[in-house]
């Protein structure tokens, strides 16, 4: 690469060596790699103490999202000495370290990667047996939107504030919602998914229409699946305010539960990154209480 395609910046008292700032990475819209660092580094922030204490998957789309894209697992041993990693369950050949994005440089970084998306897992760096919260992600079968997820979220916000539960809701970014319940307390995958899959059964007894607990495909259309299992111990789900790999930047967004409400009644929620600033400024975090709220969920019979 030609040093005139080089930048070197200062991001947070970090230097750090930028490239290709006006490579078009949102083709549909002309959104260059130097908003996307922009964006990033303007709502770290708010996504900051959500990923800062977990290893994370990059999602890359190097040559623009209209292009192939491709998850990074193992953090690039490219990377700066200030970028630290994370220990984590790994593929078959066992544990591997992941970036751990503590930093609004480290962000910096990571977008100079076009790396688009960024995906969490349950737990926290340090103690990869025991989640810190659990998760429902609905996943809407054409032709039902993230209107149907609005109104099964509802359902389930529901059950959950009979067993006294907090929850916090998202977009995906894309067509779904995901509710988060905060546990910030001693539990395990098993624990985190034996109760989602449990509230996933229940809601797809009582709303069988609308409602699936599994993935068949044969039954998909026009239904919501709750998919309990992003709650096992591999798994990762999109981070809140992370840039999506669409056509146009859109985020997974934090929702308040009266969005959710107006989401069911067929309110628009999706949000690109200029509006999700703009969210920000205006709201503050509405993911918060997922990093602070200490909750334990019911007992099998409670």
């Amino acid at each position: 690469m030609a040093e005139a395609e080089r930048v070197q910046v200062t991001v947070d008292g970090r230097r750090l060596s930028v490239s290709n700032l006006e490579k078009v990475l949102y083709p549909l819209i002309g959104f260059t790699k130097a908003q996307v660092i922009d964006y990033y580094v303007r709502v770290a922030p708010s996504l900051l103490p959500h990923i800062e204490d977990r290893g994370v998957t990059l999602r890359r789309w190097p040559d623009g999202v209209t292009a192939e894209s491709f998850f990074e697992k193992r953090c690039p041993s490219h990377r700066p000495g200030w970028v630290g990693t994370c220990t984590g369950p790994g593929d078959r050949r066992g544990g591997i370290d992941y970036c751990r994005l503590d930093s609004v440089a480290a962000l910096a970084w990571t977008a100079n990667l076009a790396a688009l998306e960024i995906h969490s897992p349950m737990a926290r760096c340090g103690d990869v047996e025991s989640p810190s919260m659990l998760v429902f992600d609905l996943d809407p079968g054409d032709p039902a939107t993230i209107v149907e997820c609005c109104q099964v979220a509802l359902e389930i916000q529901s059950v959950l504030q009979s067993v006294d539960l907090v929850s916090c809701a998202k977009t995906s970014g894309n067509k779904g919602l995901q509710l988060y319940v905060p546990l910030n307390s001693p539990h395990t995958h098993s624990d985190a998914s034996d109760f989602a899959l449990a509230v996933a059964q229940m809601l797809e007894l009582n709303f069988p229409e609308s409602v699936l607990s599994n993935m068949n495909r044969k039954r998909r259309a026009g239904k919501v699946f709750i998919d309990w299992s992003q709650n096992s111990r591999h798994k990762t789900t999109i981070a809140p305010y992370s840039l999506r790999g669409r056509d146009r930047p859109t985020v997974s967004t934090p929702l308040s539960w009266d969005e959710v409400a107006d989401g069911a009644d067929g309110e628009p929620l999706i949000f690109e990154a200029a509006e999700v600033l703009e969210r920000v400024e205006s709201f503050g975090d509405l993911f918060a209480d997922t990093v602070t709220v200490q909750q334990q969920l019911p007992t099998a019979g409670a």
